[in-house]
């Protein structure tokens, strides 16, 4: 592996102009209908891809885009079916804990080259098991869609731009929480299968938050 040590601040710099530039090329190859890209934040909770969707927001608005965040916490699939072969099933958490289908039906479809851009920003609450009932927004052309969450690459989900947050597997166990360790085989499978920083645009080494390191080559 071959990464550059940034700061953080670097970092959020860096991915938002080549998120930017990304918007750029995608409305002028998709002229004159209006577009707006989708963005996933992809990485395990340990590599807190929220913090960096977060950190995202004002640097990408300051570039002229407006910006609507998604989690996919927030697009769970109901408990009688997540949870089916128990609360801790780390193949269950792979497969078919979230609702992909939901996702790319109230968020990613809408925001095709020429959609409605109107988005449905939550879904499912996972504590008390219902449609959340939120109200639809809208996206207006030239926005980005920061969807973050872990496991969404390589699930056939309508994505522009990539961002990996990547965990040595020694680092991903010290980090992840004692009451999710549960799901570490999920993780490693997702590595073996998916390769998800290989699919990526960005790929982020996390080891250390305060010192991550933007991946050049991830075979070397």
């Amino acid at each position: 592996m071959r990464a550059r040590p940034v700061t953080p601040d670097v970092l959020t710099s860096e991915i938002a102009d080549r998120i930017a530039d990304a918007a750029k090329d995608a409305a002028e190859a998709a002229r004159p209908a209006p577009t707006r890209l989708r963005v996933a934040v992809d990485g395990a909770p340990a590599a807190r891809p929220s913090d960096l969707a977060a950190a995202l927001v004002e640097p990408l608005r300051l570039r002229g885009h407006a910006v609507l965040r998604v989690s996919a916490g927030d697009f769970l699939r109901q408990a009688s079916l997540r949870l089916e072969f128990g609360r801790e099933d780390p193949d269950e958490f792979h497969d078919a804990w979230f609702d992909y289908p939901g996702l790319t039906r109230e968020v990613l479809a809408p925001l095709r080259a020429g959609g409605s851009g109107r988005v449905l920003p939550t879904l499912w609450d996972p504590v008390t098991d219902r449609a959340t009932r939120a109200e639809y927004v809208t996206v207006p052309p030239g926005g980005v869609l920061l969807l973050d969450g872990p496991l969404l690459l390589g699930r056939g989900l309508e994505l522009d731009f990539a961002v990996h947050l990547w965990l040595s597997p020694a680092a991903l166990q010290r980090r992840t929480a004692d009451a999710e360790r549960w799901t570490l085989p999920a993780y490693a499978r997702y590595e073996e299968e998916t390769g998800p920083a290989r699919l990526a645009d960005i790929a982020v080494r996390m080891d250390h938050p305060d010192r991550p390191a933007l991946i050049d080559d991830f075979d070397n």
